[in-house]
């Protein structure tokens, strides 16, 4: 196989992999359909760019979710963001078909929110949290259990949110 066929098949790999989980994180971030596929495909081609190697899959997903989250970040940061002043669109990402949980999952503050959807959607232990948010690993046990506390309160005749 030759360098742009070992290249093509990284990007096809990668990109299959991880499409989901990235534009799932976006969203979950920015809460806005258009600017969460914006995010995603900007953390790929810069990626792709950098075309870093890994030990192991989970180095190279941790990576790639860093960097959405880095991205989204920016995103709030930049002026076109600040003068457009859009509100997020918290229904544009669900399936018809998906748990009423999500919207409610999604209306979380961000610091409940993203530990909530790395735990439970991308299923990331609390350990694996703290090294992606660069946070200690008891304050992201305190965020999904107040995260969870206030899904429950939200919900109301739900049992077990988890």
């Amino acid at each position: 196989m030759d360098s742009q066929s070992e290249t093509n098949a990284r990007i096809i790999r990668v990109v299959r992999t991880y499409q989901a989980g990235i534009l799932r994180l976006a969203y979950a971030y920015v809460r806005h359909t258009q600017d969460a596929e914006d995010i995603a495909q900007d953390v790929f081609v810069s990626f792709f760019r950098a075309a870093p190697s890994f030990d192991s899959a989970e180095h190279e997903k941790a990576y790639l979710l860093r960097m959405t989250i880095n991205r989204c970040k920016n995103h709030f940061k930049s002026a076109w963001f600040k003068k457009r002043g859009m509100m997020p669109d918290l229904a544009g990402f669900a399936a018809p078909e998906a748990s009423p949980l999500l919207s409610h999952v999604l209306s979380l503050d961000e610091k409940y929110r993203i530990p909530i959807h790395l735990h439970y959607y991308e299923g990331y232990s609390i350990k694996e949290i703290a090294g992606i948010l660069g946070d200690k690993p008891a304050t992201i046990g305190t965020r999904l259990a107040r995260g969870r506390d206030l899904l429950k309160m939200e919900i109301g005749g739900i049992e077990n949110v988890q």
